[in-house]
């Protein structure tokens, strides 16, 4: 296992996380197997563990509580907070009201009294980013928190927040977590670039791009994933930004192939060779998916394998552009780029 710097913090993480969004309903992963998938993640080297209280409506956090009752001090524990939980409208958001809540139901779920990294599950339009920052400082002085970060956060927004963070004389984002693959390279044009600015560190997510990396999906081969059960339209092969991923999947398959490598080495060794990011978060249902995945801990991609992969996807494009969480409200809202009379 390869370890890195988090960002500025001075905190060494490795360069696999797990990820904890299986654990519960969501993977259908029983109590058992999440710890059991803790215990081995652990003996294999991996030191930081991701969650949110969003996941299964609570349920991963408590899981991700049982599993390391007994070794918290060993572990750099994350999690997250603003999306929806529930339908009362103030039960999301990035509001001081919110988060000063929602961090001690999280606290309370996984068993301990602080988690070392808070991180704002997307931004919220709705709050400022002063109310935010200002609210995660006094939850860090407290001691209930050691470092707050962002996740899936458009570029100018972290940008913004940085300055915030300075003009009002808080402390800031140290972290944040973006969805970034081989098939999803949107973030290297824009995201990347301001995270190496400012210092931050990234933790990627769905490296294996939802299954798509995962050597299971095949031209010629029904698809049957535990996502593609319950997100069908992302692996319709007739839509053409799955067709797209498909055909690169199979020529990535062949570079695989011609380099000794499973295409979740490939994956994995992928996102981790780009220099802005921190470690790769694996969200493994079972041991099995897990030691898959930890076969890919010290994969290191010569250059003409990174070559070669830029040659079937260029840098900077996503080949499903519509599956993107940081668009800008005007792209999605057509009235926000019209100009009232």
């Amino acid at each position: 296992m390869q370890y890195r710097t988090l960002g500025r913090t001075g905190v060494q993480v490795s360069s696999l996380v797990l990820g904890a969004m299986n654990f519960g309903k969501i993977g259908r992963t029983t109590q058992d197997e999440a710890t059991a998938i803790v215990d081995a993640a652990l003996e294999a080297g991996i030191n930081l563990i991701d969650t949110a209280d969003r996941y299964s409506d609570g349920e991963s956090e408590e899981m991700v509580g049982k599993a390391i009752a007994g070794r918290r001090e060993d572990i750099v524990l994350a999690t997250k907070a603003s999306m929806p939980m529930g339908d009362e409208r103030n039960h999301q958001g990035s509001s001081r009201r919110w988060l000063v809540t929602e961090l001690d139901n999280s606290l309370r779920r996984l068993g301990v009294d602080h988690v070392d990294l808070y991180q704002i599950h997307r931004w919220d339009p709705t709050t400022s980013d002063e109310e935010t920052l200002s609210a995660l400082t006094d939850l860090q002085r407290a001691g209930k928190i050691r470092y707050f970060g962002s996740s899936t956060f458009p570029a100018y927004r972290l940008v913004q927040a940085q300055w915030a963070a300075r003009d009002n004389h808080l402390s800031r984002y140290v972290t944040e977590q973006p969805s970034y693959s081989i098939l999803q390279r949107g973030i290297e044009t824009h995201v990347l670039p301001v995270t190496e600015q400012y210092g931050l560190g990234v933790l990627v997510w769905s490296p294996l791009a939802s299954g798509w990396l995962s050597g299971a999906i095949r031209e010629g081969q029904e698809i049957a994933t535990n996502r593609s059960t319950f997100m069908p339209q992302r692996f319709d092969t007739s839509i053409p930004s799955n067709r797209a991923r498909l055909d690169a999947v199979e020529q990535l398959a062949k570079v695989a192939d011609e380099a000794g490598l499973t295409m979740i080495q490939l994956a994995l060794g992928f996102v981790t060779a780009h220099p802005a990011v921190t470690s790769a978060i694996i969200g493994p249902r079972t041991l099995d998916h897990l030691h898959s995945q930890l076969a890919a801990a010290d994969t290191v991609l010569s250059a003409d394998i990174l070559d070669a992969i830029d040659a079937i996807v260029a840098p900077g494009i996503d080949l499903a552009a519509q599956e993107k969480f940081d668009t800008p409200p005007a792209l999605l809202d057509p009235s926000l780029r019209r100009r009232r009379r």
